[in-house]
């Protein structure tokens, strides 16, 4: 492969590429002058006692400590990002690479580049990315601290497991390999440290084949502090899992909201109930008619946000999810709202009649609210299914987009087959 280069004095000149590479031994770098060395060594000893045709490259996220030096003399080829962020620097290194595969891995010299040989070969096995498990190959002491080790990885694991199914036990190793071709497919678009998960959890939901192999984590070999936080970088992994799982930060609770609201008002409307010595009337309807309402509003942000996510080509396509919108349309939804409408008018025209049967005098709250909560929970909730109806079929639009990795002019579908 031939890359053209226009020099200072508008000299064309030819560098050649190999194409024929097999392995990017890739490392995301700031300020790692310390162990950058070392990281770059192993890698390419390795390769050259493996006969792996190969290359290290360091994608340096703006180190101002000598790093890109230090990794070009000692056999690194140095792209720089100009973004900041860990998934920053690992995307643009993959964009880079000029490997069938790449394995990736921290460059403060905590991961073994001397031992790659089980992510090959299950990357020549044909699987798309191969996870290093931390767990199963040991953590040296001093290695991780231990809010990680027993808090942090193992419950947002656990979280990325119960969410999407993913089959990895070690969520934010370090150490990963993956096939370019498999990259591409990945889409990614994290920039900081959520970035390792989204790898995981897109892999899985696009089907691709996932391994994991031992690795070993020893102690960095740096004398400052490393660049993660855990707490705030936890957080950051927690809240990227929910928004990318709009079925367990929206539906599920949603769900269970709605029911329980409306069998409670069910419970409620025709009259006052006992349990032991508590008495439940209109006030408890009252709040059974808020959960009714805001569960509604969970159910309909979960199929706003993963209709919005598919559309933006954050998440793939749910065939089983895309089915239901041929029997859920919009006529579909502006019927049912006006049914709910016309339901909760004709209640409350009958709570109406029945105060100016006194005059327009005092009434018995517990009788006529008994009928004013349900009328005008059902007047709320029609127009609020009108209105999510209309919200979806402005996500449904086809919009005339630009793809700007083709450099070309596309019409992307945007659900329209949703209305």
């Amino acid at each position: 492969m031939n890359i053209v280069v226009m020099s200072s004095n508008s000299m064309i000149s030819q560098i050649e590429i190999p194409s024929t590479l097999e392995l990017t031994i890739l490392m995301p770098c700031l300020n790692e002058a310390e162990t950058i060395e070392t990281c770059v060594k192993k890698a390419r000893a390795w390769l050259d006692q493996n006969h792996v045709s190969g290359e290290v490259l360091v994608a340096d996220n703006g180190s101002t400590d000598g790093s890109q030096e230090i990794a070009q003399c000692h056999g690194a080829r140095v792209v720089n990002v100009p973004t900041r962020g860990y998934g920053a620097a690992i995307h643009y290194g993959s964009l880079s690479a000029h490997g069938k595969f790449i394995v990736v891995g921290d460059s403060d010299n905590s991961y073994d580049f001397s031992n790659l040989e089980p992510f090959l070969e299950r990357l020549r096995a044909g699987d798309d990315l191969v996870m290093g498990n931390r767990f199963l190959g040991g953590i040296k002491p001093g290695a991780m601290p231990w809010k990680n080790r027993y808090i942090g990885n193992p419950i947002l694991t656990a979280i990325g497991r119960i969410f999407f199914k993913c089959p990895s036990g070690d969520f934010h190793c370090g150490l990963r390999g993956y096939s370019r071709d498999a990259y591409r497919l990945m889409d990614m678009r994290t920039t900081g440290m959520e970035f390792a998960s989204e790898m995981v959890i897109k892999s899985t939901l696009l089907g691709l084949t996932i391994s994991e192999v031992p690795t070993t984590l020893t102690p960095d070999g740096r004398s400052r502090p490393p660049h993660l936080r855990p707490w705030r970088d936890g957080w950051r992994h927690l809240v990227f899992m929910l928004l990318y799982s709009p079925s367990w930060l929206f539906f599920y609770p949603g769900a269970v909201l709605f029911f329980l609201g409306c069998i409670l008002m069910a419970w409620l409307w025709p009259g006052q109930r006992r349990i032991g010595s508590l008495t439940l009337d209109v006030h408890t309807m009252l709040y059974g008619s808020m959960a009714m309402l805001v569960g509604f509003q969970g159910i309909a942000f979960a199929v706003l946000t993963k209709v919005f996510s598919i559309n933006e080509r954050l998440r793939p396509p749910d065939s089983r999810f895309m089915g239901l919108f041929r029997y859920i349309k919009l006529e579909t939804g502006l019927i049912v709202g006006l049914i709910l409408i016309l339901a909760g008018l004709g209640g409350t025209i009958s709570a109406f009649l029945s105060w100016n049967q006194t005059e327009f005098g005092q009434l018995n709250p517990t009788q006529t609210m008994r009928l004013v909560i349900p009328s005008a929970s059902a007047l709320t909730l029609g127009c609020e299914i009108i209105m999510v109806s209309f919200f979806l079929s402005i996500l449904g639009l086809q919009v005339r987009r630009i793809d700007s990795r083709a450099q070309h002019e596309v019409l992307w579908p945007r659900s329209s087959e949703l209305v």
